[in-house]
């Protein structure tokens, strides 16, 4: 069955976003742009949020800039033939290889895991993550931890009054000193 991973930046606070909505810590350098590019070969599906979904439309178009570097080619060429999945009660339409949820966050990934297909249904957003996580849907929580603390923002882990027990699966440190842990959900 396809596992179903939350994967983002995070300061080490916790949170996806600061307080004014700026994110500019997380530019990743090359260690951490090649580790993003890996970590995207995995994904069969991608399930974003409206807001993640507009942020990432800047790949669309961007294979035409002529001063993209070649891991930043690299990045387009997998990311616009993934399917994406977006849920959104505002978009009437969305563009490339993405369609809009028909379903609930249940539904959605329910069907996608019966589907035939490899790779993980990976989820980008902290609201969307949220529900799913909610509902008990999410399989591994993946961080990429930037060494700065922004004081507020969108958190990455959903504030809920649940326990969650976690594994850890995997950690590397970058050269920047940013640390990525996986966990995976113990069930």
């Amino acid at each position: 069955m396809r596992s179903v991973t939350y994967s983002m930046g995070v300061s080490l606070d916790g949170y996806i976003v600061g307080p004014d909505g700026g994110f500019d810590w997380t530019t990743p350098d090359d260690d951490v742009f090649r580790f993003w590019i890996d970590e995207i070969r995995d994904v069969g599906v991608h399930l974003l949020g409206r807001r993640l979904y507009e942020t990432m439309q800047y790949w669309e178009t961007a294979a035409q800039d002529p001063s993209l570097d070649d891991s930043e080619r690299e990045w387009a060429a997998l990311w616009n033939p993934l399917p994406k999945v977006v849920f959104s009660t505002t978009l009437s339409a969305v563009q490339g290889n993405a369609r809009l949820a028909s379903g609930g966050m249940a539904e959605e990934i329910e069907r996608l895991r019966a589907e035939p297909g490899e790779g993980a249904i990976a989820i980008g957003g902290a609201t969307l993550a949220a529900e799913a996580a909610a509902l008990d849907l999410i399989d591994e929580y993946r961080t990429v931890v930037h060494p700065v603390l922004v004081g507020g923002g969108i958190p990455f882990f959903p504030r809920h009054e649940r326990r969650v027990d976690l594994e850890l699966a995997e950690t590397r440190t970058f050269s920047s000193k940013v640390v990525y842990p996986r966990y995976r959900v113990v069930r």
